[in-house]
């Protein structure tokens, strides 16, 4: 079950099984052409975009580890102008960070008018691997689902537009990626012992997400889950939804 608008009145009766999802591949040429036409429609629309007064752009990129949420921002950015946004790779929090609201580290780095943001992990940390792996309390995760819809709901109401993705690969498919990257002198550094402990916590981190989906997938600013086994499908099919809903936010 793909989320390429609002959850479903039938969401909460159904979640969104993230197991269930089917992988999609798309030939090399047709991934090269599609692409180059999204880049090129997107940079046209980021430059008008730019004259907004009243628009800005977030783009929140979730998923397991080695989901590929890393290239697919390289190829939605790569033919943007780069003074017209800002990539934020959200790490653990500074000491200074965690003497206040985990929220409060995410508010000095919204886009101004006329750009956008794109956050590679987020605020939903709280309820996803904070929650998982204890950094949060029970009644600190359950309560952020409010919190993050109204912090999401202050934005969209300002004309904020808010583009949520899940990238998901499934467990056999991460564990190629692992040790890929394991015996890659170049890519050694994307593997650490904390990668290895979040699979260990497979079902959790799964059940995390798929009730994440259903507290926090609103008309404002729902979520987009994308099946990310071939990336040449998962990095496309992003690019695009982001055209597109730039697009309508735009009124082309």
């Amino acid at each position: 079950m793909l989320i390429w608008g609002p959850m479903p009145s039938s969401a909460k009766k159904s979640r969104v099984q993230l197991a269930e999802l089917q992988h999609k591949q798309i030939s090399e040429q047709d991934y090269r052409r599609k692409l180059k036409e999204q880049e090129l429609k997107l940079l046209s629309l980021q430059r008008q975009l730019a004259e907004s007064k009243t628009n800005n752009v977030i783009v929140v990129v979730e998923g397991p580890d080695a989901a590929g949420k890393g290239g697919a921002i390289k190829r939605l950015v790569e033919r943007l102008d780069p003074r017209l946004l800002k990539v934020y790779s959200v790490i653990k929090p500074t000491a200074e960070e965690y003497l206040h609201h985990y929220m409060w580290r995410f508010w000095n780095k919204l886009p101004a008018y006329g750009q956008m943001a794109i956050f590679d992990r987020s605020w939903y940390g709280r309820v996803l691997v904070e929650r998982v792996e204890g950094f949060a309390s029970e009644a600190e995760w359950k309560r952020a689902y409010r919190e993050i819809n109204e912090f999401e709901n202050v934005l969209t109401d300002d004309g904020t537009l808010i583009l949520k993705f899940y990238l998901h690969i499934d467990k056999d498919e991460q564990l190629v990626r692992f040790n890929r990257r394991q015996a890659d002198p170049y890519k050694h550094w994307k593997i650490t012992e904390e990668d290895w402990r979040n699979r260990r916590n497979w079902d959790q981190h799964n059940k995390a997400a798929e009730e994440m989906f259903e507290r926090t997938s609103t008309a404002a600013a729902p979520w987009y889950v994308i099946p990310a086994n071939y990336k040449w499908y998962a990095r496309l099919r992003m690019v695009k939804i982001v055209t597109e809903q730039v697009e309508k936010l735009l009124g082309k």
